[in-house]
Parts: structure tokens; sequence; C-alpha cells
């Protein structure tokens, strides 16, 4: 029974952090757009890397019509 006297305030403390941190995500706009984060991450990204440039072939384009 003693327990009950650390445990409801203690709970009560719990829940008032709880939504603190809730109304905190909410002013701060975690939640204003859940889907374009999941859409930027699959656009493809033109900019190469310095180091990393398109290999070119060495053989020269087929040239079909000319022989």
């Amino acid at each position: 029974m003693e327990s009950l006297y650390i445990l409801v305030p203690l709970s009560v403390v719990l829940v008032f952090v709880i939504g603190a941190i809730f109304w905190w995500s909410l002013r701060s706009g975690q939640y204003d757009d859940l889907e374009g984060p999941a859409y930027r991450m699959l656009m493809d990204d033109r900019d190469q890397p310095e180091g990393r440039k398109p290999k070119q072939s060495d053989d020269p384009p087929t040239q079909a019509g000319k022989q």
C-alpha cells in the first residue's frame, strides 16, 4: 500500500512530461509533412560527387550506316 504513495505521483509527473514532449513536437512541426521525406529519398540526385563522374566507354559509337 505504501508503494502507491510513490507510484501515483510518479505516474502523474510522467503523464505531464509525455504531454510536454508531445506538445513540443507539435509546435516544432514534426508532423507537418509526413510524406515529403519519403519521396525526397526516392528522387534522383543529378549532382555527381567530384570523384565519381560517370565512366565513358573507350569504344567509339557504332557506325552502322557508313560501311
